[in-house]
């Protein structure tokens, strides 16, 4: 019998400078930042609340390599922020107010996003569900990606 896996828990995301991670995702994404700690590399630790912790950075130095972008390895991570277009455009002009100019804008069908890079280029969706019956209905809906204007 197969393991059941009921969600994604978190994710750890490898980074130069722990305390520009730390102001992106606390003060840009409005993550709470809950802990910190030392592993070897020192950590940073953050929640929506929902969870003790969903996203956590560790620091790997100014000299860490970027990952090559026709490597394999993590594409993006995707955080939930809503369930209308206007909780998106809310985010979309938080992050100009934040000196994040540089934005993709999608159209999922699913769902609809804005992709932004961090500090270290790992790539951060923020998104908000569309109708789950979209998906529910008709599953293939989920291979779908067109521009949004917000």
């Amino acid at each position: 019998m197969p393991i059941r896996v009921r969600n994604v828990g978190h994710v750890v995301l490898k980074v130069r400078d722990i305390e520009r991670s730390a102001r992106f995702y606390r003060d840009v994404l409005g993550l709470k930042e809950v802990a910190r700690g030392d592993f070897g590399r020192p950590m940073a630790f953050f929640s929506t609340g929902e969870n003790h912790h969903d996203v956590a950075v560790m620091e790997m130095g100014p000299e860490a390599p970027a990952p090559p972008p026709e490597g394999t390895g993590l594409y993006h991570v995707a955080l939930r922020i809503g369930t209308t277009l206007d909780e998106l455009r809310a985010a979309r002009a938080h992050l100009e107010a934040h000196g994040i100019a540089k934005m993709r804008i999608r159209d999922h069908v699913v769902s609809q996003s804005i992709y932004v890079d961090d500090p270290d280029g790992n790539m951060v969706e923020l998104y908000v569900d569309a109708d789950p019956s979209t998906w529910r209905e008709k599953p293939e809906a989920v291979a779908n990606s067109r521009p949004l204007s917000l």
